[in-house]
């Protein structure tokens, strides 16, 4: 039986969505991750202020490994790619 708690992406590419759909569809899947898995609110802020301040961030993604800092920091069991890990 396939696990409710995964969201199935409704396109494979993402130039091939309108920005707002692309955006709203990173938001839709961070709300459902599941609060054991969901980085607690204050720290998700720690930690996205901590990637607001590296040389490796570019239009919300992380140059060292190719993935939406926000998307990374809203779970627990992630961290910071970088050396010198910042969170």
């Amino acid at each position: 039986m396939e696990d409710a708690r995964i969201l199935a992406c409704r396109k494979c590419l993402i130039k091939d969505m309108p920005e707002a759909e692309f955006y709203q569809n990173m938001y839709d899947y961070i709300a459902n991750i599941p609060e054991d898995d969901k980085t607690p609110e204050e720290e998700y802020e720690r930690r996205l202020n901590e990637c607001r301040q590296c040389e490796s961030l570019l239009n919300g993604m992380c140059r060292v490994c190719g993935c939406f800092v926000e998307m990374r920091a809203a779970a627990v069991i992630r961290h910071c790619p970088g050396a010198g890990k910042r969170w």
